[in-house]
């Protein structure tokens, strides 16, 4: 296969464009002027397509979602931007007399959040949900996926009462009535979401296959997603479901971020288990296993992500940690012993210093080179901000939750810690590694609303004036890099992935819009015109 994309505007560093992009078979063979490489591979055997003078930027590269769970979400009911209880419940209602038989089990989906509610910003609990059915099962998640609200019927099916023990690493609260109320923290969360039966595999195939044409449609050629661990499937399952696909379907290319319930599984992944058949059955470009992800605390907007000093609504209130230091360490020493990379999910700023910890311990020669790294890094002041750089641990971010953190931050961390978070600008300033990612399903997948955050620090509304803390706004050449080539170098691939260059692979992305140029206010609404992945169009409008 050799191709001509040309007449286009490639973006191939800062400030520095080309033309045209030769290819042959899976990577890119020359980059350069319209004019040169027409005439040098004007030949029978080489396919033309003309770019129009589109813009072209690399191919899109979520460092950390949960590509499966945005696959369920699309085929539930959806729950996202609710303005009430009430509107959530006849959503709920609706849904259910549109999908009968898919409803027949139970109904799980994820989105609200109270502090979005208009007026009562209390989270719901059973007898909102007894509202939408006392008869199955319902679980809905809070937009973050560390707070759980059930229905009376799945407290029965766990068989909760008031005298019942507290699950590890998380609760089921009790109400004034002495019952259990129907919300789950942390851990507890899992418990009430096992009460709903899980997908069958084929229905997950089509649910994964869905979602890879949805992503490609946005611009993204690589996710790196933490499924295993984190879906109903147990790990093998979800390995061979995967592996499966990616024997005839291969649009999109996929990293595996993995989590364990516990240190054994862990110990059994690495000896017997998939890690060991990491060189036979991983030895493409499209599918790779990744690094191992702990959870260090839970989210800012349910206040369980660590605090150092609590929260400043909340003064008694310091989070909850999701493992304990001794447990971190165990799986960070192993994970070294294995050569493994690690990320964790650390938002709080006392979850960020004692991920950090942690790390350092097991730095080799007193370097990162395992390149571990922090997983969203909210809540930082500035002394943290020097350490993560001067370390040189990278940070998967997610600029778009300041479209709902910038209304709480605040409120929950006090002005000054607020001032020095969220600080993409700062980080990338002091030479640390900071790739983009959405955490789909916690936001949607769609890049570009991302990058418009991460440029503007404004809502999706153009709040507030000015930006949120403007001087953590980065340029667009950052914010694209920082979804290409970092997230490439985050997964070990900056040699053959993230820029448009000789040798590298043919993944790229033809826009309807020059981003380069384009009011930054009008970045978030940007689609592709076409994507490419290894040369081949997956994607074209």
């Amino acid at each position: 296969m050799k191709k001509l994309f040309y007449n286009g505007k490639v973006y191939v560093n800062r400030d520095e464009f080309q033309e045209a992009i030769y290819l042959e078979g899976e990577f890119i063979k020359e980059v350069g002027k319209t004019e040169d490489l027409v005439k040098k591979y004007d030949q029978e055997d080489v396919e033309k397509v003309d770019l129009e003078g589109r813009t072209v930027i690399p191919g899109l590269n979520d460092s950390h979602l949960h590509f499966m769970q945005f696959g369920e979400s699309m085929n539930q009911v959806d729950i996202e931007g609710v303005e009430s209880i009430q509107e959530m419940i006849d959503r709920c209602k609706i849904f259910m007399e549109k999908n009968p038989k898919r409803c027949e089990k139970g109904i799980h989906a994820i989105g609200w959040n109270q502090d979005f509610f208009k007026g009562d910003k209390r989270i719901p609990n059973r007898f909102d949900l007894d509202k939408i059915s006392t008869e199955i099962p319902i679980v809905l998640e809070r937009v973050c996926g560390h707070i759980v609200s059930s229905n009376t019927k799945v407290i029965e099916i766990l068989g909760l009462t008031k005298d019942s023990p507290q699950y590890p690493d998380g609760e089921f609260l009790i109400g004034d009535d002495g019952y259990p109320s129907g919300v789950y923290t942390a851990n507890a969360c899992n418990f009430a979401k096992d009460v709903i039966p899980d997908f069958t595999l084929e229905e997950r195939r089509e649910m994964l296959i869905e979602t890879m044409d949805y992503a490609v449609s946005c611009g993204l050629t690589s996710v790196q997603s933490n499924d295993v661990g984190t879906t109903f499937m147990n790990g093998p399952v979800a390995f061979d479901l995967l592996k499966n696909i990616y024997k005839e379907n291969k649009k999109i290319r996929y990293r595996h971020q993995v989590c364990f319930n516990d240190f054994g599984e862990f110990e059994n992944y690495l000896t017997d288990g998939e890690y060991s058949k990491k060189d036979k059955e991983y030895d493409t470009n499209y599918l790779k296993l990744g690094p191992l992800k702990l959870f260090k605390d839970g989210s800012l907007g349910a206040r369980t992500a660590l605090m150092r000093d609590g929260y400043n609504d909340d003064k008694d209130n310091h989070g909850l940690p999701w493992i304990k230091d001794e447990e971190m360490r165990k799986y960070v020493n192993l994970a070294l012993e294995n050569n493994l990379q690690v990320i964790t999910h650390v938002i709080g700023d006392k979850a960020i210093e004692d991920t950090i910890k942690c790390y350092e311990d097991a730095f080799v020669d007193g370097e990162n080179k395992l390149r571990h790294t922090l997983v969203h890094c909210q809540i930082t002041d500035r002394e943290l901000v020097e350490r993560i750089a001067r370390d040189d641990i990278c940070v998967m971010a997610q600029p778009i939750f300041l479209d709902y953190d910038m209304q709480v931050v605040e409120d929950r961390c006090g002005k000054e810690l607020a001032s020095t978070s969220y600080a993409f600008k700062s980080l990338k300033d002091l030479g640390a590694h900071v790739a983009y990612g959405t955490d789909a399903p916690v936001e949607n997948l769609n890049p570009f609303p991302n990058i418009y955050m991460a440029v503007t620090r404004k809502d999706k509304k153009g709040n507030p004036e000015g930006g949120f803390y403007p001087k953590e706004c980065v340029d667009i050449y950052e914010a694209i890099d920082a979804y290409t080539v970092e997230s490439a170098y985050v997964e070990f691939q900056e040699d053959i992935k993230g820029r448009i260059k000789k040798d590298f692979l043919a993944d790229f992305v033809v826009l309807d819009e020059d981003i380069f140029t384009i009011d930054p206010m009008e970045i978030k609404d940007i689609k592709p015109r076409m994507t490419i992945v290894g040369g081949n169009v997956v994607y074209k409008r």
